[in-house]
Formats: C-alpha cells, structure tokens, sequence
C-alpha cells in the first residue's frame, strides 16, 4: 500500500507536462485543451495501473516514454475523421469510399469558390440578385439536349421535389418491379409517401404490360366517377384511398424508376419509356423518369449497358432525374432535367430551398458540365470514366510498377508477390451484372496473416483499402491513381 501511495504522489503534473519542450510543435497548432487532455487520460492510465497492479509502470519513471505515449494520443486526436484513403479494391464508385472523384479542375474551381466571394447568386451583367440554377442550367441543358434543369444535393432529393411539385395528393402508377430500395434503405414507396404523392403498384415483380398501367389510370373527368362506381367496398384497394378516405385520387403522373443497382433475369417484362410517353400523351399525363445512374455517354464499347440521359430526354420523359457521383463523375448531387413548365415549378416550390446545394457542389458541376461538351475528352477528364474505360494494358503497366517498387524494397524476401488478373466492379449501385477485367498485385506471406496485414493497412496515416480473397491481399489497379502507387508501396512497407 505504501508502495501504491508514494507511486501516486510520483505521477506526473498536468502543468509541468505541458511545458515540456516536445510539445511545443502542437502548442503551436492545436488547441490548447486537447493536448491538455490528452496528458491528463495518459496520467489517468498510469493512476488505474497504480491502483489495479503492484508493477510499476515503465511510463512512471521513463518520462519520454510517458511523452511518447501523450504524442501518439495527440496525433491520434487530431487526424481527422474524414481523410483520404486509397481505394485498392477495384471498384470505381465506391459508395463506402465516397463514389466518384472529383477531377482535378472541378477541385480546384470549387477550392477558388469556396475560399472566396463568388456570384452565387449575383448577376454580374444587371448588378443584382441572380439565381444559383443559372451556373449550371445552361450546360446541363446543351449536354442532355433538355428543355431546362436545375440541382439539387442528391438524387433522394430530387425524387421528393419532383413528386411534391408535381404530384402531390394524386396517384403516381409505378410498375411493382421497379419499386427499388437504395443505400441506406431508402425505399421509393417511402420517399413518395413523405412527397404526398400516393403510390399506385402496378404488375408483377417480373412482368408488367402496358395494359396494367391503362387499367390503373383513374382520371380527374366526370367518367372516372362512373369507373369508380362499379367497383365494390370489398374490390377497393385500400393503400389508393385518398387522404381522408375521400375515394381515389386522380393520376398525377407515371413513373418509370431505372433499377440500376439490381437485375431480373428469366420470364420478364417491361414497358419502355417511348411506350410510356405515348400513353401519357393520350390521357395528358406526364411522364417521370428516375434512371440514377446519371450516364451521359455511351460506355457499351467498354461492356457497361446502361442507359443514357440523352437517350432519356429523346425517347420523351418530361422530366428525368439522376445522381451527380455516379456514373456522371461527378460531386453528390442529384439532377433534374426536363421540359421548363416543370422544372421552373420545381424552383419555386417551398422543398427546393430546403434541397438545395451549396456554391462548391456548384463549382464543381459546372467543370464538369464544361468537359462533357466534348465526350472523347471526358473520358479522359473526369476519373469514374477513366477508370471505367482504362485498357488492360495500361493496368498492367501499373502492376508492374507497383510490383517492382515491393521487390526492389525487400518485401519479397518476406512476401510473395504476384500479379494476377481480377474482375472490377462499377459500383455506386451501377452496371450490377458488369465485370471489368483488369489486373491485381497478390501479397501473402508466411510470417504475417493475411488478417493482420489487411488490419495494418487500413491503420496506416493514408489508409489503404483492399480487398481479401483466397486468404491474400489483393491490390486492384483500376482505381489505384498513378500518383498512388508509391504511396501505396510505402504504406505497405510500413504495415509488414
């Protein structure tokens, strides 16, 4: 016990530490009450080891150890939690790993907006208030070929503000396969309900006709009251009850949700959009796309068969939607395209201010906009599309290099490593039944598990993510940047 006592007495004072010299280089830049801190919870470990054990702790008589022991606390405190990392698993838009990545002018120009004044919503040419739509707009719409667009923070957003501007206390007819559930279990059905807008399920999971939505369309004109009289209580679907029990609400629009992030296969069947569009154009109803993944140009040559915007806006949808970080390259954002009656309705309508994004999404929008007036060059500006459409050949070359940088730094002596050819993914719930062929670097070894490795890796100050399988490491090139590479090799050695 008297042991215990004089060890207590001996503990470092918070005051005396703090002068220490050590920490004078995060006196400079940290504040002050967490380096405090972090000295008071390591003399709070060494008073618990005092107190539960006899042993004297090494850190009680050893001051550098105990400073040590405050710096790693310090760094550890201060890393942010939100920092780069290097995506090693081979799949482009990552939705854990935050999707696309910026380009390096898009960066920029929303770094320039971001740190300064800008005319957000200034109109430079008549010298007052501007619209923050207008830096976008007029880009969107010569891309798309779309009569009018605006933005918003993303594409769950857009759907809310497209259906409460345009469908709200009505039915909207959507086929029962393409009810989707996105990340986060965001579910269309639940989206609709918070719009005000009334879910009408039409057709089957795997099969749904044109006559489904015929049959399901219930008009504003006096007929409509007489369709309704010929049906029984017993025939009466509850979930199209009206709010308040008032009988069926009217079509407010059809809708067409593309289900980018799952695929039916076998005894199925759809109604394409073309089709749609001329039955909206018989009952004067409008038509609504949800396609998500946001692809502007035709990637079949690098076996990605998805739909296209252009292609959306052609076939007749009156307004389309999609996501900025998916196959677009861009931030998180969701667009909305279509004809103006509509999208200017958008505009004025309450939800937008609370959907709206800020002036560095807007920044980075319109570099990227800017680059897909050329789409040759946006395959090589803007990285998702890089990636997507990188040859096998230049894949390689950069297995090699990485593969070279470990050899010739001993870590084979410990490590086998091998270059192996792998499936990429899309990702970013796009192209789910599209595999990219590309090239891995392997690393196993007899001294470390794979487990651990995988462990350190992720540890490191730049993070490494992989992706284990077979009880290796595998390293997938396509999304390692070039400028990654021996950041990647070093993070390596470090970790072994």
């Amino acid at each position: 016990m008297d042991h215990k006592k004089e060890r207590l007495r001996s503990l470092y004072k918070v005051d005396e530490v703090l002068q220490d010299e050590c920490l004078v280089f995060f006196k400079n830049r940290l504040p002050h009450s967490l380096i405090a801190d972090c000295v008071r919870e390591e003399i709070e470990l060494l008073r618990a080891a005092i107190l539960h054990d006899e042993n004297c702790p090494d850190a009680l008589t050893d001051k550098q150890l105990f400073l040590d022991q405050v710096i790693r606390r310090i760094r550890a405190k201060s890393m942010p939690s939100l920092r780069p990392v290097i995506n090693a698993t081979g799949t482009v838009l990552h939705t854990n790993l935050g999707r696309a990545l910026l380009g390096k002018d898009a960066m920029e120009h929303a770094a320039r907006c971001a740190c300064s004044y800008s005319t957000l919503e200034y109109d430079l040419k008549a010298g007052r208030r501007g619209s923050r739509h207008d830096h976008v707009e007029r880009l969107i719409c010569k891309v798309t070929g779309a009569e009018a667009a605006m933005a918003v923070n993303n594409n769950a957003a857009a759907t809310m503000l497209v259906l409460s501007a345009m469908a709200a206390g009505g039915e909207v007819i959507v086929s029962r396969g393409e009810l989707v559930e996105i990340g986060g279990s965001f579910r269309i059905p639940d989206i609709m309900s918070l719009s005000g807008a009334v879910l009408r399920e039409v057709g089957t999971t795997n099969k749904t006709h044109l006559y489904d939505y015929v049959n399901a369309i219930r008009q504003k004109a006096p007929q409509a009251q007489v369709c309704f009289a010929g049906y029984s209580a017993a025939k009466t679907p509850s979930s199209c009850e009206a709010p308040g029990g008032q009988g069926f609400p009217y079509t407010a629009a059809l809708m067409k949700v593309h289900t980018s992030n799952y695929r039916i296969h076998g005894f199925t069947e759809d109604v394409g959009l073309s089709d749609l569009r001329k039955l909206g154009d018989q009952y004067h109803l409008p038509v609504i796309y949800d396609m998500g993944n946001g692809l502007l140009t035709d990637l079949k040559d690098c076996k990605i068969f998805e739909p296209t915007v252009p292609d959306a806006v052609k076939a007749g949808a009156d307004i389309v939607l999609f996501s900025g970080d998916k196959l677009l390259g861009g931030p998180q954002a969701g667009i909305i395209i279509g004809k103006k009656t509509y999208i200017d309705r958008m505009k004025r309508h309450s939800l937008a201010r609370v959907v709206r994004i800020d002036k560095m999404t807007l920044a980075a929008l319109e570099t990227l906009f800017f680059d897909y007036q050329d789409m040759e060059k946006a395959r090589e500006r803007v990285p998702a599309l890089q990636m997507l459409t990188c040859s096998k050949e230049s894949l390689y070359a950069k297995a090699v290099r990485l593969q070279t940088c470990l050899t010739q730094s001993g870590l084979s002596d410990r490590f086998h490593v091998t270059i192996r050819s792998c499936q990429d993914f899309v990702g970013g719930g796009s192209a789910p039944d599209t595999l990219l062929e590309g090239y891995a670097v392997t690393l196993d070894s007899d001294t470390i598990s794979t487990e651990a490795l995988e462990r350190r890796l992720r540890e490191n100050d730049i993070p490494i993510i992989v992706h284990v399988c077979q009880d290796q490491i595998w390293l997938h090139m396509r999304t390692v940047q070039e400028d990654e590479i021996e950041l990647l090799a070093d993070g390596i050695l470090q970790s072994s």
